[in-house]
């Protein structure tokens, strides 16, 4: 595993201003990130089918950037945004299993900030990495609230991660994350802080409170899709009213500053993760999520700074995700570790000035190893194909015969980039970490079924194992023990009555504990009456946990195993995670 070379803050980094004495305050920082929202889930860009009144004022009192990217999956983006880098040279492979963690040597947003004495915190969907030291805590956030997978099975009330510990959400997810952006604000008021809010929506399940559903329950869409035969009007209806839903709360959150005489002090960011993760109106472009066409990649951006960036600037220049920080770190007078470069590039000259130099660039992306690039008039998809994106917004007409000299250096560029990007997204052999924290989860989505076993969706995060047995069926984790000790092993796990009496071991070398499922729960399945849609994903239910033993380990890299040494009855039970608690 990589080491963390963790930051002697006051030589590393420049302080900022409040920390000087006669200096002016820096600027607060709240950053709000949609999951699944596409470019053209907003009214001012043109939607007619929803209102996003409070998100579209960042652009009329700040600046909307009008080509804006972003990779085509979550956990990409947010590696991009974090540390100003493209994200494969980050460790960022995936979006589960451990492909989603970001390297440990990187330096993110919230360890610049918090280095610069800035309070620092997240509220919502993390998905880069769930142990510490990949956990937020351990990534530079004081505070953290939320869920660190890639997506969450029920958005009513959830069991969350509160720094590092169990806890138990109130209330609509969406609603109850800004709850708690907002109490954070409140309580930093005196002194500059960044507030990460990464929302759960419009990502599935597609869950939202009836208030904001009623009005488009039976909506027929003004606007549709590029093909309208692929659209699905339930999830239509469904995205639209947690879009709706987002822009109250961002009003939330906007009100909070007024109140606490902090608007003109605070640079407020919107944006989303990628395209939108289901075909409906956005903007008539080719793709949504997933894709490496302009519709997958291009995502709103809005940004404000009252009496600093002009109110109503377009910015017509393309931008990435990874302009984020060096443009936060500008702005906020915050210096930054020169030990790795930057991909991206301060923004700040676009935002401060009317006439800004800025050269011509050209911004690259990578799914599953294959690339598109981006230039201001041009883009190259991941076949080679050629698109002349302003007198083809649309992405129609392949114009490489047109345009052989782009074509070609397009693609060599684009060729050169995926060389050099290749090697550090090879196989993910790094173990998941325990003991770098008093107490360590290790999620059934993390780790590998065996026998029989089998996940309770083909998408791991949120899933659980199930159909487990026999003596033969095991349930496995790759992982370095970071410090040797005592440490107590806890099983979540749900059982039907009349199968108990199973007798379980967790094995990691010559270390093992071993108890008896002696107490039956069966709880049923959550998520359904709450869906407006179907799901692919996993539904979820309660997990009651279940002391093992506790066991001493050293330090050591290894794989821990979860097996039946007898089954009592047709099935042990089903798996949510292990628990490992340093004493």
């Amino acid at each position: 595993m990589q080491r963390r070379t963790f930051l002697r803050l006051t030589t590393a980094f420049g302080l900022a201003g409040p920390f000087a004495s006669g200096q002016k305050r820096s600027p607060n920082l709240v950053i709000i990130l949609a999951d699944d929202q596409g470019w053209g889930d907003l009214s001012i860009n043109g939607n007619r089918n929803l209102q996003t009144p409070h998100i579209d004022s960042l652009a009329r009192d700040g600046a909307l950037f009008e080509r804006f990217f972003v990779c085509s999956v979550c956990a990409p983006t947010r590696a991009e945004f974090l540390t100003g880098r493209y994200h494969p040279r980050g460790g960022v492979r995936g979006v589960s299993r451990g492909d989603e963690r970001l390297n440990l040597d990187e330096t993110t947003i919230a360890d610049i900030f918090r280095a610069a004495g800035y309070a620092t915190g997240c509220f919502g969907k993390w998905h880069s990495g769930t142990q510490h030291p990949y956990h937020p805590n351990s990534r530079g956030f004081d505070e953290y609230y939320g869920y660190t997978s890639g997506h969450w099975g029920d958005y009513f009330a959830p069991e969350l991660d509160h720094n590092g510990e169990v806890v138990q959400g109130e209330g609509f997810l969406t609603d109850d994350l800004t709850n708690h952006a907002i109490r954070f604000i409140e309580k930093n008021r005196a002194r500059p802080f960044l507030c990460y809010l990464p929302l759960n929506t419009p990502h599935s399940p597609m869950q939202v409170p009836d208030r904001f559903f009623e009005k488009f329950a039976a909506l027929d869409p003004a606007q549709r899709a590029r093909d309208e035969s692929q659209e699905s009007l339930p999830m239509t209806r469904a995205a639209l009213a947690m879009c709706e839903n987002i822009d109250w709360n961002v009003g939330r959150v906007l009100q909070s500053l007024d109140s606490a005489g902090l608007a003109k002090d605070t640079i407020v960011l919107y944006f989303s993760d990628n395209g939108p993760n289901s075909w409906r109106w956005n903007g008539g472009m080719r793709g949504r999520k997933g894709s490496l066409d302009e519709g997958g990649l291009r995502a709103p951006c809005l940004l404000r700074w009252p009496g600093k960036i002009p109110a109503g600037k377009r910015i017509s220049q393309i931008a990435a995700a990874i302009d984020l920080l060096p443009t936060f770190a500008e702005l906020a007078g915050v210096s930054r570790p020169a030990s790795k470069p930057l991909d991206g590039k301060s923004l700040a000259p676009l935002l401060l000035s009317e006439n800004a130099a800025w050269p011509e660039r050209t911004i690259f992306t990578m799914q599953n190893k294959r690339v598109s690039a981006r230039t201001q008039r041009y883009r190259l998809d991941a076949a080679g194909r050629l698109f002349d994106m302003v007198a083809d917004p649309m992405q129609d007409r392949d114009v490489s015969a047109a345009q052989p000299e782009v074509a070609a250096r397009l693609r060599e560029a684009a060729s050169a980039w995926q060389a050099e990007m290749l090697p550090f997204v090879g196989e993910d052999r790094r173990p998941f970490t325990v003991g770098f924290a008093k107490n360590t989860i290790l999620p059934a989505r993390d780790g590998e079924p065996h026998g029989g076993v089998e996940r309770s969706s083909r998408h791991p995060n949120c899933s659980f194992f199930r159909h487990w047995t026999s003596t033969a069926d095991a349930m496995t984790w790759d992982v370095e023990v970071g410090a040797a000790g005592v440490y107590e092993a806890t099983l979540y796990y749900t059982c039907p009555a009349g199968q108990t009496g199973s007798r379980i071991e967790l094995r990691l070398g010559e270390s093992r504990v071993e108890t008896l499922v002696s107490e039956p729960f069966d709880p049923p399945l959550e998520g359904k009456a709450e869906d407006r849609v179907p799901r692919d994903e996993s539904y979820v239910k309660a997990f009651r946990p279940l002391v093992l033993g506790r066991f001493r380990l050293a330090k050591q890299t290894g794989t821990l195993t979860l097996k039946a040494l007898s089954v009592a009855g047709s099935e042990v039970g089903d798996v949510w995670q292990v628990a490992l608690r340093r004493v």
